[in-house]
């Protein structure tokens, strides 16, 4: 595996009294797995029973999230390289059940601004990275598995400050139902989250993050800001529910809907 960290023997988090783990004995895959989303699906994953594998760019955040849910092992990749992404699949002891794919942010701002690289990075970015993880999945994911990829609801509504971010939104959903078709039987499904309330978040919005919070408590039909453990709710039962393939899920707390 490229440029691992090292392994993590850490047991399970113990699941809730008569609860039975639904992911007992599988592995999971998490890139972009050391924060936000991606860290709180592994926490899941853990609690279900679980071992899990986090990749990302950052080896120092690496290794403190893998502590943090005693993960199986990690490894530096970076997402947008084919050679890295194949370095990666190539190392990984074993067959894999799930793979989430968090990596790679939003892009946001007028087309006309952007330069021709720009645009296509914007474009075909999280779809090239699909791509690239879907051909090494398909020779190491057991029956039954999933590819999980996120995209978002908020780019759905056309306006100028989100640019090109509706383009770039629009292309998932019939990608990954072409993709479920042709790894069949494995499976690749789409979570499509709004505002979720985690770092990433905090970087792009700085100083206006409290007042978005508040605007959303305020709008919000669940009257609460969505966070990434509404995320890894969601992501987990995916990964369980093996009737579930082609799909796009919303989980924005009805944001689409009131503006």
């Amino acid at each position: 595996m490229a440029a691992t960290v090292g392994p993590m023997t850490t047991a399970p988090t113990s699941a809730l009294t008569g609860h039975e783990p639904e992911l007992l004995g599988q592995t999971v895959v998490l890139i972009g797995g050391s924060a936000g989303i991606g860290l709180e699906t592994a926490r899941r994953a853990r609690r279900e029973g679980a071992d899990v594998v986090l990749a990302g760019r950052d080896p120092e955040r690496l290794e403190r999230a893998a502590v943090d849910v005693g993960a199986r092992d990690t490894a530096v990749v970076n997402a947008n390289d084919p050679a890295s992404l194949h370095a990666f699949f190539d190392g990984l002891e074993g067959p894999i059940d799930h793979v989430l794919l968090t990596a790679g942010g939003p892009h946001y701002g007028p087309m006309l601004e952007m330069d021709a690289d720009g645009v296509r990075r914007a474009l075909g970015e999280h779809a090239v990275m699909a791509l690239e993880i879907a051909r090494h999945v398909k020779a190491r994911m057991r029956a039954g598995g999933t590819l999980v990829l996120v995209g978002g609801t908020g780019g759905r509504k056309i306006s100028r400050s989100l640019g090109i971010a509706s383009a770039a939104t629009a292309v998932l959903p019939p990608l990954t139902a072409a993709l479920a078709l042709e790894l069949a039987p494995l499976r690749v499904n789409l979570i499509a989250p709004g505002f979720v309330d985690t770092s990433l978040s905090a970087s792009i919005l700085g100083d206006g993050l409290e007042s978005r919070r508040e605007q959303l408590r305020a709008t919000l039909p669940i009257g609460r800001v969505v966070g990434p453990a509404d995320v890894a709710a969601l992501a987990v039962h995916i990964m369980a529910n093996t009737a579930l393939t082609g799909a796009t899920y919303d989980i924005d707390g009805g944001q689409q809907f009131v503006g």
